[in-house]
């Protein structure tokens, strides 16, 4: 993956979201209309704490959020979502 040029806000996390589940764990193939929105996914960027707050994620962190929480972006062909720390429930 090459280095994404730019920033985020303060406050603000980038993640990139992991593939959602192609099989149930018994080994059903999910097709794509029933697959579900991915709620973890790996942060590339992390803007500056906000005021009064500290960041608590860093970039690499697999994080888990909720399903519709942020923003969904595409940057250079790769989809990205950008959401608020307060958004991300769980750290890994």
């Amino acid at each position: 993956m090459s280095a994404i040029k730019g920033k985020v806000l303060a406050g603000k996390v980038l993640v990139k979201p992991q593939a959602a589940e192609e099989k149930t764990s018994s080994g059903i193939i999910i097709p794509d209309s029933a697959k579900e929105k991915p709620l973890r996914g790996e942060v590339v960027l992390v803007g500056a704490p906000k005021k009064d707050e500290q960041m608590e994620v860093k970039v690499g962190d697999i994080v888990l959020y909720g399903k519709y929480a942020g923003t969904e972006l595409q940057i250079d062909g790769t989809d990205y979502l950008l959401i608020s720390q307060s958004d991300i429930l769980y750290i890994a």
